[in-house]
């Protein structure tokens, strides 16, 4: 092997990569430790290029109306404000619309929840009374008589006694945090707005950064991938964001036509949830169903069963229009993309994973396709039912099987 420059590179390199992996795995914690330093120091930042990435969708639609503002500084300027103060205003609508129906809410459970409660202990005392049986097999397997109640509520009083020594500790540790959060989220506010400002500045940027260390053609096909995800993404929020909408409506409405407590505060809640595809609008649901279940329990069983008929036709009819045709992801994609993505990192994972996959699922196709025509297989062979290939094998067998038939038959003659 010939010793020049190229060569001398590629074993420092490599003799670099294997201490760093030495490193790596003998002092896993020290790795931790760097990689949450490097967390909490860009964690706002990356939260502001999230906030710009998701105040974009909008902006884009009023930068557009704007288009008669002609200086590009003052129309960007305008977006931004006019974005701001429409978010602003549905959260300020949001809270005042729930508020109220919150604070009532809590009242009429505070009212009812007693007389729910002594309800189902009457109910279940006389289902005891008309079992014996099962009130014996209670008596036999549990030790109610046997606790030391005395003793349990002495260990309460010390334990809690033990816990006021920490309350001085989290209080500090509360105040601390609090500031801390709300310095990182005036960070990311501002370092958002400055990347909505200046976002074509940034893209020309990071274009320029990777023409220049990237292959040109790896390059071109980084840039392509990137567009790709960009419209992928922005199309999921518009599609989310329009089709929790149109089920919050669908509910408000249903809910009106038959008589149902706490309209706009369910209606609301199902429409909050519903952003979380799939799974989201059945916590919203269960939420409504137990704030009905309170107040009459037939009526919470008609609340489920409309709820399970426009889930039905939100998930097939509506959906698929909205979100499904703005990703090009099928619906068995999207439940295991919500799958994988909440299993990993949450809510924020299923709202992540979606439309990450519908770009791999794009980008498979293409490949996939590529790979088809580049070995020249033809479409016969890809249709749902394929013509029958045999093999020379069960060919040959046949040939011998028929050549048998005729040689008895020849025989016998």
């Amino acid at each position: 092997m010939e010793l020049n420059k190229k060569t001398l590179r590629r074993i420092f390199l490599g003799i670099v990569g294997c201490i760093l992996l030495y490193w790596v795995l003998t002092t896993p914690e020290r790795i931790t430790n760097i990689f949450s330093a490097v967390n909490k120091v860009i964690s706002p930042f990356v939260v502001g290029a999230i906030l710009a990435f998701v105040l974009n969708v909008p902006m884009r639609g009023i930068e557009k109306l704007l288009s008669g503002v002609k200086k590009p500084g003052l129309r960007r300027a305008l977006a931004i404000v006019i974005t701001i103060l429409s978010v602003l205003l549905v959260l300020t609508g949001a809270v005042y619309l729930l508020a109220p129906q919150i604070a009532q809410t809590i009242e009429t459970l505070v009212e009812k929840l007693p007389g729910f409660f002594a309800g189902i202990k009457d109910r279940a005392v006389d289902y005891l009374n008309e079992n014996p049986d099962v009130m014996e097999w209670l008596s036999n397997n549990t030790a109610f008589d046997s606790i030391n109640w005395s003793d349990l509520i002495q260990k309460a009083i010390t334990w809690i006694t033990g816990s006021l020594n920490n309350i001085v500790d989290l209080t500090i540790t509360t105040v601390i945090g609090l500031g801390t959060g709300i310095f990182n989220g005036v960070l990311s506010l501002v370092f958002g707005l400055y990347c909505l400002s200046r976002k074509e500045i940034l893209a020309r940027q990071g274009r320029r950064l990777v023409y220049a260390f990237v292959p040109e053609q790896a390059a071109d096909e980084a840039v392509r991938i990137l567009r790709m995800s960009n419209s992928v993404f922005s199309n999921f929020i518009s599609g989310q964001c329009l089709e929790a909408l149109i089920l919050g409506v669908m509910f408000a409405i249903s809910m009106a036509i038959f008589k149902m407590p706490y309209i706009p505060l369910i209606s609301v809640i199902i429409a909050i949830t519903a952003l979380v595809p799939i799974v989201g609008a059945f916590a919203g649901c269960a939420v409504g169903a137990f704030f009905i279940l309170v107040d009459d329990p037939l009526l919470a069983v008609w609340f489920v069963v409309m709820f399970l008929v426009l889930q039905q036709i939100e998930g097939n009819l509506i959906y698929p229009r909205v979100v499904g045709s703005s990703i090009g992801l099928p619906g068995m994609w999207v439940l295991l993309a919500v799958a994988v993505g909440g299993s990993v990192s949450g809510v924020g994972g299923m709202l992540l994973m979606i439309p990450l996959m519908s770009v791999l699922y794009a980008l498979a196709r293409e490949i996939t396709n590529k790979r088809l025509a580049k070995r020249g297989i033809c479409d016969q062979k890809l249709q749902d039912h394929p013509p029958e290939r045999r093999s020379q094998f069960k060919e040959q067998r046949k040939k011998n099987k028929l050549a048998r038939v005729l040689n008895r038959q020849k025989g016998k003659l």
